[in-house]
């Protein structure tokens, strides 16, 4: 019995001291400077982009929609028009087999756009002076989320199964109830983050929570967040996951740009519990935050009202990269590129040490 108890207890040390080499054999990279390259120019406001491979999808208002080749620079523009109105997109997402636009007011209109840009079918549309879509993501070819502000007393919120073909409403007795005043932003399509089966909806207004559901929308929990809340423009504007676990949630007080107090916020538990991180330091109002890919959760770029910012220590402590105030969305392409788009513009980021 001592003996297995004494093994047992070196096996112990010896995995506990593995774990510790490994945690210190792993650097994070330190950005100290940003190159910025414009891919695109047009009179257009873009907040939702998607990577497909090697072609960057955009979509904005006045119905506006194109796509980018990254590696040729050849440029595709397309435009949607719906008895005789141009809708503003402010999500996009992809599958294997298409590219999706949803649209943020009344008519909510639902675009599904092939990959050879030949066909474009509306496959959801949904009338109701109160709809306003501000967020969608798929998290494989078949399963897919969009939500938006409520209609009732609920998150409004679509669902589908296959494949974006067809979606369905989430009946409001199925959902948590919204706060008076509790709604959200469709700052950059990062309400709505998708991790394995693990859907994560953040809100803002005079209440800004986050929504958890571990079963792919059958059942949700509902947690408190530290973030600024109480007006109409305070709350998360973005939020990031890493993986199930970590996560990060950034906004602010849109009237009141500069102010970094109360905007940023970490979890480590899957949403469950937030600590408020950057007090008094780095951005104020954020447009969007991302994580750094293969930083172990640890590395985040923020682009918004301050310009554009970086964090390797978990949003402790931000450098200011750039005075660019007029990027409101960005996605990651591998651990040291990502693109970034806002007002009349589309850019690559060439993030170095």
């Amino acid at each position: 019995m001592k003996k297995t108890i004494l093994l047992f207890g070196l096996l112990v040390t010896i995995l506990s001291c593995k774990q510790q080499q490994i945690e210190q054999d792993f650097e994070v990279t330190a950005f100290s400077k940003i190159e910025i390259n414009t891919l695109h120019e047009d009179s257009i406001s873009i907040r939702a982009i998607v990577i497909d491979s090697n072609q960057l999808w955009f979509a904005g208002n006045n119905g506006k929609y194109g796509a980018i080749d990254l590696k040729t620079n050849k440029k595709f523009r397309g435009r949607i028009s719906k008895d005789s109105l141009h809708p503003e997109f402010r999500s996009i997402a992809k599958t294997k087999e298409g590219v999706f636009v949803l649209s943020v007011a009344n008519s909510g209109l639902l675009y599904k756009i092939n990959k050879d840009k030949t066909i474009v079918k509306l496959v959801y549309q949904e009338k109701n002076e109160k709809v306003f879509y501000d967020s969608m993501q798929f998290l494989d070819d078949r399963f897919g989320v969009a939500m938006g502000d409520p209609v009732s007393d609920c998150l409004n919120i679509i669902i589908t199964n296959d494949g974006g073909n067809s979606w369905q409403k989430v009946p409001c007795e199925k959902l948590p109830k919204v706060e008076e005043g509790e709604a959200a932003f469709a700052a950059s399509n990062t309400n709505v983050i998708l991790r394995g089966n693990s859907i994560f909806i953040v809100s803002g207004g005079k209440k800004a929570r986050c929504f958890v559901s571990k079963d792919k929308g059958m059942s949700w929990q509902v947690y408190e967040t530290p973030i600024v809340q109480g007006k109409a423009m305070t709350g998360i504007f973005t939020a990031d996951f890493y993986d199930e676990k970590i996560g990060f949630i950034a906004g602010g007080d849109y009237e009141k740009q500069e102010a970094n107090v109360d905007n940023k916020a970490m979890t480590r538990d899957g949403g469950k519990t937030w600590k408020l991180v950057g007090q008094n330091t780095g951005f104020g109002y954020a447009s969007c935050v991302q994580f750094v890919p293969k930083s172990e959760g640890k590395s985040l770029v923020c682009v918004g009202g301050t310009g554009v910012h970086f964090s390797n220590d978990s949003g402790a402590t931000w450098k200011k990269l750039a005075e660019d105030k007029d990027l409101y969305t960005l996605r990651f392409q591998n651990d040291s590129v990502a693109y970034a788009a806002g007002r009349n513009r589309v850019v690559e980021l060439k993030f170095k040490e």
